[in-house]
This record gives C-alpha cells, sequence and structure tokens, in this order.
C-alpha cells in the first residue's frame, strides 16, 4: 500500500512538472499571452479556493458560505504585512494563511454545533460581519481600497500553491483523520458512537480549509495589487461553493477541473458581452441539472445499447486474446483502488 501511495505520489508530481513546463513555455514564447497568463494565475487561485472548501463543504458535510471572509483576512493580513513590516512575499502570506486559521477556527467553534441551513446562514453572517469590519478599519483604508501592494505573485507561486493544496487535502483524505471526516459526513451519530470525536474533527477540516483560503487571499493581493473590501461579499463566497457542487461534493479532480472551466468560461463569453451573465447562469443551471440526474450513469447505460458499441463487444470477443488482457488490465485497475483504500 504504502509503495502504491509513493507511486501515485510521483506520477502525480512528474505530471504537475510537465504541465507546468508546458505551461510556461508557451507563455515565454507568447503563444499564451499576458491577457490569458492572468486568467491561468486566476484559475490557479481559484483550484486553492475550491480545493480547500471541498474539504469542509464535500468530505466533511457542512455547507459553508463564509470562505471569502477567510479569503479577505488572509488577503488584507499579508497585504499589510507587506505595506508596514517590509516582510518577504512567502513569510506574508503564511501570515495571512495562519491568521485566517485563527479566524476560522474562533468561528468554528460556536458554529460547527449548527447544522444544515442553519450553519450556511450563521456563516453568510460571519462573512458580512469580517467585511463590514474590514470597510471601516482605517488600516484597510476602507472603501478606497488599499494601495500599494507589491504584485509578487506569479504563475509560479500560484502553481506551487495549488498542488501543496490538492495534496495536503489529499492525504488528510487519505489518513485515519480523513476516515474519520468521512464519517461524520456519513452519519455523525454513529460515528459519536463509535468514539469519534465529531466537534474535534469538525474544527480540524475548517481550520485547514481556512488557511489554505486564506493563502489564496494571499496571492490574490499581491497579484491583483488593490484590495477592495467589495470584492470579499457573499456573490464571492456563493461563487467558489457553486465551484464545489458543480466539481462534485467530496471530488478533488472535480474541485480542480470545474475550477479551471468556471474561470475560462467567463472570458469566452465576453464576445456576448450583452449576454454573458445570462448565457453564464444557462451554463451553471445545464450543469447542475445533468449532475443532478446522473449523466454519466446515463451515460454507460446509453453506451450498453448502443448497437456500434456492442459490435464492437462482438469483435473483442472474437478475438479471445484482446479480451482477455482487457480483462486483466481491468482487475489489475480494481485490485490497486481497493488497495489504496
Amino acid at each position: 500500500m504504502k509503495k502504491l501511495q509513493i507511486k501515485n505520489l510521483f506520477i502525480s508530481l512528474l505530471l504537475a512538472c510537465v504541465i507546468y513546463g508546458v505551461l510556461t513555455y508557451l507563455m515565454s514564447t507568447k503563444i499564451i499571452n499576458n491577457y490569458w497568463s492572468g486568467i491561468l494565475i486566476t484559475a490557479c487561485i481559484n483550484i486553492v479556493l475550491a480545493t480547500s472548501l471541498n474539504l469542509a463543504s464535500g468530505y466533511l458535510g457542512q455547507l459553508t458560505l463564509g470562505h471569502a471572509g477567510f479569503m479577505s483576512v488572509g488577503a488584507y493580513a499579508s497585504a499589510l504585512c507587506g505595506i508596514h513590516l517590509g516582510l518577504p512575499f512567502v513569510v506574508n502570506l503564511i501570515i495571512g494563511a495562519l491568521l485566517a486559521c485563527v479566524v476560522g477556527i474562533l468561528i468554528g467553534i460556536p458554529t460547527l454545533r449548527l447544522k444544515g441551513d442553519y450553519l450556511c446562514i450563521i456563516t453568510l453572517a460571519f462573512n458580512e460581519i469580517i467585511r463590514v469590519i474590514m470597510l471601516n478599519l482605517d488600516i484597510t483604508n476602507g472603501a478606497k481600497g488599499l494601495l500599494g501592494i507589491e504584485r509578487n505573485t506569479n504563475f509560479f507561486t500560484v502553481f506551487v500553491s495549488a498542488c501543496i493544496t490538492i495534496y495536503v487535502v489529499y492525504c488528510i483524505i487519505k489518513s485515519r483523520q480523513g476516515r474519520a471526516i468521512v464519517s461524520i459526513r456519513e452519519d455523525e451519530t454513529a460515528s459519536e458512537l463509535t468514539g469519534i470525536s465529531s466537534f474535534k474533527y469538525k474544527i480540524m477540516a475548517f481550520a485547514i480549509s481556512a488557511f489554505f483560503a486564506g493563502l489564496a487571499g494571499g496571492l490574490y493581493a499581491h497579484y491583483i495589487g488593490i484590495l477592495m473590501p467589495a470584492v470579499f461579499n457573499y456573490n464571492k463566497s456563493v461563487e467558489i461553493l457553486v465551484i464545489v457542487v458543480i466539481g462534485g461534493l467530496g471530488s478533488l479532480k472535480g474541485s480542480v477541473i470545474a475550477a479551471i472551466v468556471m474561470t475560462i468560461l467567463p472570458e469566452y463569453l465576453r464576445g456576448f458581452s450583452d449576454y454573458r451573465m445570462l448565457l453564464y447562469a444557462i451554463v451553471l443551471i445545464v450543469a447542475m441539472i445533468v449532475k443532478e440526474k446522473g449523466v454519466i450513469a446515463k451515460t454507460k447505460d446509453y453506451l450498453a445499447v448502443n448497437p456500434y458499441v456492442i459490435k464492437m463487444g462482438e469483435w473483442i470477443k472474437s478475438h479471445p486474446i484482446i479480451e482477455k488482457t482487457l480483462v486483466v488490465l481491468h482487475i489489475k485497475k480494481k485490485v490497486k483502488k481497493e488497495v489504496s483504500e
């Protein structure tokens, strides 16, 4: 099992290096221009946000609407440390993420005793409280916006941050603590009866989620160069939650793919400027309907009765060597999956 995990980690690392190398080459040769480079940076920041929220909402099963608040804490803390203390960029990011983590714990202690709609409402309220505080503090420059932030964020920093976030969340989910978190989502009462402290694991997941939201906020602040409290309103929290839901609650791959698609899609719709947001809303509605009705299962059912697929199956059966090879590969894949779980 350990060897398999190391092998999967090595393959993932190699794949990440290849993707980074290809994208960097395309950027350096201007095949991907500066505009689309900025979109890719934004996509990586959204990956950090979506993956971290998936830990709390997808794996833990607690739907929250306060992620933008933690993002704003990390953004302002990181930016203010850079402006007033002159600390290095990486240190600013860590301070912002840690402060967001502390705020997440302080908010999580009273709120995570609630469930369902009540939790959504109270986390939304805390999101607005944080936004109003940022709006009225002199040090944040209020509604005028915080200026003078060094723009240190580049594609390398956001790509590495996204990879670290995915890796940390993956390791948590595959650990004993991760299994406890998933058990709370499936049946909190049963997990309590088996000796799992649901409140402890809820706080842990919430704090880690807030930490990476703060990290994303710091990356955003040092990329944009100006911070406005209005950016971190409830709409931002809903936007992040929509990405997670469309990608699939409890799916890391889904969060990554959905974050990329939902970042790039609005840019492609700019050609329809008058109807862009309407088309964007229609795409979201269609995606939710398709996801709810189980498009993957329906696709499998359709392929099962498709005449061309049936003919291909008959052709494979008429060639025993090919059939045996496919069966062996399927069994190996199934065994690997069971061992890894």
